[in-house]
């Protein structure tokens, strides 16, 4: 190759990358992949930054301000790269055809942002189940410094050390077929991640900022073992702390006859409802359960560490048990007391066995943390262990304080609890059994948790109203829930419970309504709160409901909000109505995965992406890959159920049984840092099969906060294909051509749309009208997006606001419509200002057909 063609071969993201400063000679890492100041790995927890005006918390803010979900942030957009299938169909990356958003010298290019923003989550999958040792490394550049460069494999198994340890990161066996990196990683001026080989399906979630006010580059040095511990307190503890809790109301004997209502709470503010949980005795748990586990042997044994509330008043151990091994017998100890012996009794195949053992006060309290160990004594075969529990007794109450599912699918679970094993004689994979719970028992358990329904009004309005099954997260029936946010324990004496912060200014009431025919007796309720600032910005807490028929051709509505908020996550129930034996589709991309498999053909609802509209934008600023991928897992849930996370998860797969007529899936995900906030409305929702083909019964529950009017307004439009339209806005542009253009936009919301379309290579200038008591000001380009990597440095009044850089591209969907927020310093004050956009070097030609602008 001579000197000439290597320069012209070179790619304009290259050139990019070097004017950005990214290539600066930083040697490759090894395994542990961080670069960083070598004294920081001793910090143990870094101070919260300074909330930056208009923004949400940044960085590891996002896990240690959660009372801050209730702040509905200013102009920042959150949007998404993956591997989607450009042309509409299903192909998102079985054959990585749409995978690379550009090529480099470190490999495929899959986010590219110029700008302030942070990386929010990462999830990656490709066959086989999930191995993405063929991926290679991954390259995490910001601000032209590499801070991870390492195999994602590792990374994703925890390899890569503090901050990049489950659950904060998780592999395949962690979620039930993916890897997924939920470590924030901010930046003040561009990022870009890279794999080393084509990675088939994958996702990458960012948030943009205007400025870079408020914003630190992340360090990948700091450990964030405070977060680390915090984190993997998800499902049993509360992530805010409990300090803020000033008063709790119980309600101690909770009736709900059908049709009736009881009331559970009533509070004054300003306020805010820190944690809410009730018991109510009519609930079993599910009797069918899926789990993996071990066994020991002869001379062999296990230990352990699990957490426990200091106040405790006593500890209870439960132990999930597989008694088709007849007369296990092994002795317990707590930090090296004896304190009684496992017993499994007669041989019981297909069941699942409960064992629970007391511990006296006298050994636990004060403490909030024990050994467990367990050693054998006799057996018929061996003795197995699938799954720990700890109560703890306070005030009178058991609760759940620790959970350590044991088993080959749970390895950072098993870590995090320092879990060993000795004479290890089997591991076990996706076991099924029953608990020996009478059906009539479950029937009733799904009723009271399909018609239940939570109500809470605050300040006169009603924004939550919904089973308390789905606002739990097990809208499928009586199934174990650990999220941050809120956990179903269907165990013995096991509480409902929410920790969602709800904010509100004067009052609120807490409800359960019966609309069922199952009578409530005997159940508790607690609702703790406490004294709360509620300013201009704090929104009321939502949980929006919506049960019905899938309609084909139109997705799954999860949330049709107006104004501005903040959407925090959905939980999910979808009753697939395809049966077993129903032919599969006549026509089948050769690349369609899962739904070629005839065993498979129950679940092709899952083949359905999450397509999100923000801000009346008619692109979508998430397009997702898949359902069970939207829930971070991959390939069906691995063909079955997925082992809980923090923020994502499957509690529930049923399959002809329980209430289940053919196939029924459950599942959850909570947004922190990766929220999708909105300042004009939002439309989030699924399909439901590849194009939105497969019938089915879905009901969905949507977490958000809002009930603000809306923070952004059209001031001013410029149709770039009309000649008044220029004229009264004094619109040029260098090196203009046009043509006429008729396409569509991604995710067929709209209708084809024919319009004059025009490219520039030189700048483009235009006035527009601002609204004077603006809090900045959004551009939204309508353009073609034939060719990728367009790239304008944009200028207000003569001063530079940033580059406006889209990545993205599409030859079949051609309409794109894209947004950028001018910070507010540049635009506060004005009426009018004057627009500048010049096109970068090596770029394409920057392609606009219309322009709105928008005052914050």
């Amino acid at each position: 190759m001579n000197e000439s063609s290597a320069a012209q071969r070179m790619s304009w993201s290259t050139r990019k990358a070097r004017r950005f400063g990214a290539c600066l000679g930083v040697a490759s890492l090894a395994v542990a992949g961080l670069v960083g100041d070598p004294g920081a790995g001793n910090r143990a927890q870094a101070q919260p930054e300074q909330p930056a005006e208009n923004k949400g918390p940044i960085g590891w803010d996002a896990y240690r301000q959660v009372n801050a979900l209730a702040e509905i942030p200013g102009p920042e957009q959150s949007r998404q790269f993956s591997s989607f299938d450009r042309a509409g169909g299903n192909d998102d990356g079985f054959h990585g055809t749409y995978s690379c958003l550009d090529q480099s010298d470190r490999g495929c290019v899959i986010a590219e942002h110029a700008g302030a923003g942070e990386i929010s989550d990462m999830w990656f999958t490709r066959e086989p189940l999930g191995d993405l040792t063929e991926t290679g490394n991954i390259v995490v550049e910001l601000d032209g410094r590499v801070v991870l460069d390492a195999p994602l494999a590792d990374v994703v198994n925890g390899r890569a050390g503090a901050p990049f340890e489950w659950p904060l990161v998780g592999n395949d066996r962690d979620t039930a077929g993916a890897g997924v990196i939920k470590v924030p990683m901010p930046y003040r001026e561009h990022m870009r991640v890279t794999v080393q080989n084509n990675p088939d399906f994958y996702r990458v979630g960012y948030r943009a900022f205007p400025d870079a006010e408020g914003v630190q580059t992340f360090d990948p040095g700091d450990p964030a073992t405070d977060v680390l511990d915090r984190v993997r307190r998800f499902g049993v503890a509360d992530p805010k702390g409990q300090a803020q809790r000033t008063e709790r109301q119980d309600d101690s004997d909770v009736v709900v006859p059908p049709g009736a209502s009881r009331t559970l709470a009533e509070l004054d503010g300003p306020a805010s409802i820190d944690e809410l949980r009730m018991q109510l005795p009519q609930l079993v748990g599910s009797p069918q359960v899926t789990d993996d586990g071990r066994a020991y042997g002869e001379g062999g044994g296990s230990d352990f560490t699990m957490r426990v509330d200091p106040n405790n008043d006593g500890v209870r151990l439960i132990r999930r048990v597989d008694p088709q091994v007849a007369d296990q017998v092994a002795d317990v100890f707590v930090d090296g007391q004896p304190v009684g012996r496992w017993n499994s009794g007669p041989e019981r195949p297909g069941e699942w066995g409960v064992e629970i053992i007391e511990v006296p006060p006298e050994l636990t309290a004060g403490k909030s943390q024990l050994e467990i160990g367990n050693r054998f004594v006799s057996s018929s075969v061996d003795v197995n262990e699938f799954r720990y529990d700890v109560h703890s007794n306070v005030g009178g109450d058991w609760t759940r304080t620790d959970v350590l599912d044991i088993g080959p699918g749970h390895p950072g679970e098993e870590a995090a609890h320092g879990y060993r094993i000795d004479n290890q004689v089997f591991e076990r994979d996706k076991w099924v059994a029953r608990y020996p719970v009478p059906e009539e028992e479950v029937a009733a358990s799904e009723q009271i948790m399909e018609n239940t329904r939570l109500r809470i009004t605050f300040d006169g309005q009603t924004t939550v109203d919904s089973p308390i099954g789905e606002f739990f997260g097990s809208g499928l029936g009586t199934h174990d829930v650990r999220t941050m946010m809120n956990s179903v324990d269907p165990g013995l004496d096991g509480w409902l419970t929410s920790w969602w912060p709800m904010p509100f200014g004067q009052n609120a009431r807490v409800e359960l309504v019966n609309t069922g025919t199952v009578p409530i007796t005997g159940g508790k309720a607690q609702v703790s709160s406490g004294p709360a600032e509620v300013g201009e910005n704090t929104g009321y807490f939502h949980a929006t409901h919506h049960r019905g028929q899938t309609t084909p051709g139109e997705d799954w509505t999860f949330l049709e909000a107006e104004g501005s908020g903040v959407f925090r996550g959905v939980s999910h129930s979808m009753r697939g109505q395809t049966p077993p034996d129903a032919p599969l589709p006549q026509v089948i991309e050769p690349s369609s995965g899962n739904n070629n498999r005839a065993e498979d053909r129950e679940r092709n609802y899952l083949e359905g992406d999450e397509r999100f509209y923000v801000d009346g934008s008619a692109s979508p600023a998430w397009h997702g890959t898949g359902t069970e991928d939207l829930y971070e897992a991959g390939w069906y849930f691995r063909f079955g159920m997925q082992p809980a996370m923090p923020l994502a998860g499957s509690p529930a797969h049923k399959i002809a049984a329980d209430g289940c007529e053919f196939d029924c899936t459950g599942a959850y995900r909570l947004l922190l840092n990766d929220a999708v906030p909105f300042s004009d409305g939002i439309h989030a929702g699924v399909e439901h099969g590849r194009v939105n083909d497969e019938p089915g019964d879905y009901g969905s529950t949507a977490y958000w906060y809002g009930g603000k009017p809306a923070q952004l307004r059209v001031t001013d439009e410029v149709d770039v294909g009309d000649e008044a339209s220029r004229d009264d806005h004094g619109y040029r542009a260098e090196g203009e051509s046009s043509a006429p253009l008729e396409s569509t936009f991604e995710g067929d919301r709209r209708p084809p749309e024919q319009r004059e379309s025009t490219t520039a290579t030189g700048p483009v200038t235009f006035r527009a009208a601002v609204d004077a008591d603006n809090d900045g000001m959004r551009v939204r380009r309508l353009g073609d997006q034939e060719q990728a990597y367009q790239a304008v440095d944009v200028r207000i009044d003569g001063q530079p606001a940033g580059r406006w850089s889209q990545p993205l591209g599409n030859p079949f969907h051609r309409w794109l419509e894209d947004d950028f927020d001018v910070p507010a310093e540049l635009t506060r004050g004005k009426s009018e200002v004057q627009v500048e956009l010049v096109p970068v070097a090596d770029a394409p030609p920057w392609a606009a057909a219309h322009y709105r602008v928008f005052s914050h």
